[in-house]
């Protein structure tokens, strides 16, 4: 039978088509645009993502037997805003996970509320991606839509929706709405009224592993695919790419270089960091995780390149990097704002220590070393709470790089396994509909038979040493800059 996974990221639609020997079979991207129609706004259209799924898919499944197809779920971009009215229909563009206009509401929640309040109610506080104060901001902003409202959704269930005619949501991608009881996985009463919202309002809630129906027949039709193909509910990006990395069961973490990053660190137990630095989510595999993500990763790298200094030859660009562990250059990762662990939307992308014998080479080298370092402080909080991890899974578009693999093994001092495919959030979801299929009896099963480490990149002490110094000096700058911030937003 064929599986296929829809990664609904930021930039781009990805498609992957497994068999049931966790073979791929083909890789489809589609891109849509995104807006910023305000410094800190950013907003998609939900009808584009629905589009070039559906092209996606048509592509995807040209050259195979389409008869073998048995069930789709997906990954998705977390914590963006798609609301629906009486008719199911999307009443203004999604709030996306990384627009940063919330502050006041978030304000709101956490100040007026109380974080206490917060974290019991949810486990986590609150952040200006997050659903909830989305919604607080378009009761407030835009009031005659927010009476409109009739759905509430997420990016990855508004496109589950359209293929089944299910409003359907996960464990895992509702627990980054601020309005889900992690714990008891099932929505809060307590932060509905707080938005004023209803419970009827929100999405049907499953397991990431769940299928929420079969697609609709003029699905079915369109993509000449059987009418039995089950739509299973499946998981928020960083959760489905910790399926596709095997990151499940007790103890394991994977480090995500998309364009946020995410270190991600599963538990059989539910737990919660007690300044909630880290989010306190439900896992894709039936237990829970904890998370650190900056909004900002691979996206600084690409917005270097690209924009400043105007080259696509990423690789060029890094074999000119010299010694590691010796740059004198500084680089915030900020470009977005951030979220772990300083939770401050006005924090800006900054560098500092240039000099007038700096090089392209040592800038270039500053910013991914500026999220090595900012995904460490992250890690630090995990080993704060008394986890060991001595190892980590990687994957996303950054973790094709040799050289930053090696930095981020040298500045966590911890052993980097590079897994056979690297296709995150995609693979996990094809994982999550066989899964569901009865493929595969669970979650850690279908890891532990799919997911095989074929490299290790291990961290140099020599290296690691000098890492651990400018690291010691990073973590002094952002308190430094945070009172600019404050001024210049």
């Amino acid at each position: 039978m064929l599986y296929i996974g829809v990664d609904l990221g930021t930039s781009a639609v990805k498609l992957l088509l497994m068999d049931s020997e966790g073979k791929i079979q083909n890789i489809v991207s589609r891109e849509y645009p995104i807006c910023f129609p305000r410094p800190g706004w950013s907003e998609q259209n939900p009808e584009d993502w629905f589009r070039e799924t559906m092209n996606g898919l048509k592509e995807l499944l040209a050259d195979c037997d389409r008869s073998q197809v048995a069930g789709i779920s997906f990954g998705g971009q977390m914590h963006g805003l798609v609301i629906l009215d009486d008719k199911d229909q999307v009443i203004r563009p999604a709030l996306l996970w990384n627009d940063g206009r919330t502050y006041e509401e978030c304000d709101y929640l956490n100040q007026v509320i109380g974080k206490e309040k917060l974290s019991e109610y949810t486990a986590n506080i609150s952040f200006t991606g997050f659903t909830a104060p989305k919604i607080l901001w378009v009761k407030n902003k835009e009031p005659e839509n927010f009476a409109r409202i009739r759905k509430i959704m997420l990016p990855k269930d508004y496109i589950a929706y359209r293929l089944s005619g299910v409003h359907c949501t996960d464990v895992s991608d509702a627990s980054g709405m601020l309005l889900f009881d992690v714990k008891n996985r099932c929505w809060s009463r307590e932060m509905l009224d707080i938005c004023g919202v209803r419970e009827e309002q929100m999405a049907k809630i499953y397991e990431s592993y769940e299928a929420v129906g079969t697609v609709l027949p003029k699905v079915a039709e369109e993509l000449d695919i059987p009418a039995s193909v089950k739509v299973v509910a499946g998981a928020g990006d960083n959760a489905a790419a910790a399926v596709g990395t095997g990151t499940v069961g007790d103890g394991m973490c994977n480090i995500s270089l998309g364009t946020s990053g995410t270190i991600f660190i599963s538990s059989e137990k539910f737990g919660v960091d007690k300044h909630n630095a880290l989010h306190a989510f439900a896992h894709a595999d039936g237990h829970y995780h904890l998370m650190g993500c900056m909004l900002s990763a691979a996206s600084c790298n690409k917005w270097w390149m690209d924009e400043i200094i105007g080259t696509k030859d990423y690789a060029s660009e890094q074999k000119a990097i010299g010694k590691l562990g010796e740059n004198h250059v500084y680089f915030l990762p900020y470009l977005m704002g951030e979220r772990s662990p300083h939770n401050n939307p006005n924090a800006r992308g900054t560098f500092i220590g240039m000099t007038m014998d700096t090089t392209r080479a040592d800038m270039t080298q500053a910013v991914l070393e500026g999220v090595a370092f900012a995904l460490r402080d992250s890690f630090e909080v995990a080993k704060s709470l008394g986890i060991r991890i001595e190892r980590t899974k990687i994957c996303g578009g950054g973790a094709k790089s040799p050289l930053w693999k090696k930095i981020i093994a040298n500045v966590m001092n911890i052993k980097v396994d590079v897994i056979e495919s690297e296709e995150g959030p995609a693979l996990g979801g094809a994982m999550l509909a066989a899964v569901a299929c009865g493929e595969y009896g669970s979650v850690e099963e279908a890891a532990a038979k799919l997911v095989k480490v074929i490299d290790t990149v291990e961290p140099t002490p020599e290296i690691a040493a000098k890492y651990e110094e400018r690291y010691q000096q990073f973590k002094e700058i952002y308190p430094a800059c945070k009172p600019l911030f404050e001024i210049i937003k």
